[in-house]
């Protein structure tokens, strides 16, 4: 029986050949479904260091509860697989979506 009945499947964008675990830098893009807001919102501020903006306003994100705990988990991800030889590189919670850099080093399911 198909677990998910074909609701949650898209086409692959994954390089058929490719072995992720093997070690190397991803890119990872998560989607909340029907794109709906559920990270926080973007709203605009007051620009404190004129000289980081280009106008007074500029947009910050704001997260909620559960943009928070999106954030928490990420940032647990290497204290969760100690085995992995994991680094964390760059990551932005968005409204909708989350991007994030993982890098994976030699481990011993990949060496």
């Amino acid at each position: 029986m198909n677990k998910y009945q074909n609701k949650y499947r898209i086409p692959s964008t994954r390089l058929q050949n490719w072995d992720y675990g093997a070690m190397g830098a991803y890119f990872v893009t998560i989607c909340t479904q029907n794109r709906e807001h559920f990270f926080g919102k973007i709203v605009q501020t007051q620009c404190i260091v004129e000289t980081h903006c280009n106008a007074s306003l500029q947009n910050e994100m704001v997260l909620s509860d559960i943009g928070k705990k999106v954030e928490q988990e990420w940032l647990k991800t290497i204290e969760l697989r100690p085995d992995m030889n994991l680094e964390l590189g760059n990551f932005v919670v968005m409204p909708n979506h989350f991007h994030g850099i993982l890098i994976i080093g030699k481990n011993e399911f990949n060496s």
